[in-house]
């Protein structure tokens, strides 16, 4: 599990099975117990649902997009149980929740846009939440041209921002997903697990060898239906077996003309260590980048 948040004063954390009595909340017991940070637009819920078809058991909650810095069990975006949403009533009643629920399963915890080596012991990144009921962390990634270009697109598709909104947003967001390459870079002595969406959606091996380092059984490693979440995908709204129809690898080949796409791209390619992030996780990406460099954004004359 990780450590980040740990005293060293503090007792080594028992694994969710060690727990007695399960999660107060829910008063369940699952097998294992997770939490999942990634960057919007980084295969957050394709990895969720994937999780969950894998699920001890075949039974699992996930809670959506918690709230950082606050209890996650009641602070979240949506609660599913074994991949079906659940309705608010439904989702605001713990215990009722829980008792639904037989011994055993997987518990899955996510956040969008939450950096967890940006909390400490004063502000934990789960607010009250006993962290030694988790089993452990991952961190989501993805590369930063894809990324990139599938974030815009959709913030693009939002008509209650600005450009200039839409392109802070953009910014503020590329910050934190280099914090989230740094904390990558410690993924080991952290014991966070880290999956490359990319990898993912490529490789059925990578995806056995993940639920293997995550004590999950490989019950369904198929990438399953594209997730609406979101509005879905930036890109293939009317799609819906990802297995055959998402080309994610292929995003900043389509958003490659746009002006706005181009623009970030030029800024990114100036930022040292956003760089230096990505040589240790996506170097084609650097090298992609630094041609960028090579031309001018536009010319003088297109202002004076």
């Amino acid at each position: 599990m990780m450590a980040l948040e740990q005293d060293v004063s503090t007792p080594p954390p028992a694994s969710a099975a060690e727990q007695p009595g399960g999660w107060p909340s829910l008063g369940w017991q699952p097998d294992v117990a997770l939490r999942l940070f990634g960057m919007r637009r980084s295969g957050n819920h394709a990895v969720a649902n994937w999780l969950q078809r894998n699920a001890p058991g075949q039974q699992a909650l996930f809670f959506n997009n918690c709230k950082s810095a606050r209890m996650p069990l009641s602070h979240h975006q949506g609660i599913e149980r074994n991949t079906v949403g659940l309705s608010r009533s439904e989702a605001r009643d713990l215990p009722a929740l829980g008792a639904s629920m037989a011994s055993g399963g997987l518990l899955l915890i996510s956040y969008e846009d939450t950096v967890p080596s940006d909390y400490s012991l004063d502000r934990p990144v789960s607010g009250d939440l006993d962290e030694r009921l988790l089993s452990g962390d991952i961190l989501l990634l993805r590369g930063f041209l894809n990324w990139s270009a599938s974030l815009l697109k959709k913030l693009q598709g939002n008509p209650a921002f600005s450009l200039v909104q839409r392109n802070a947003v953009l910014l503020r967001a590329i910050d934190s997903y280099r914090r989230m390459l740094e904390l990558a870079s410690h993924a080991d002595e952290l014991a966070l697990v880290v999956v490359d969406y990319d990898r993912w959606m490529r490789s059925a091996h990578y995806r056995t060898d993940l639920l293997d380092r995550l004590d999950l059984p490989c019950a369904d490693n198929t990438l399953g239906k594209i997730q609406t979440y979101g509005g879905g995908s930036s890109f293939d709204k009317d799609r819906g077996d990802a297995d055959f129809d998402l080309k994610t690898d292929k995003r900043c080949r389509q958003m490659a003309e746009d002006a706005e796409y181009q623009a970030i791209l030029h800024l990114a390619a100036r930022d040292e260590a956003l760089l230096a992030a990505l040589a240790r996780h996506y170097p084609d990406d650097v090298t992609r980048l630094s041609r960028v460099t090579e031309h001018t954004p536009f010319t003088a004359g297109g202002l004076f």
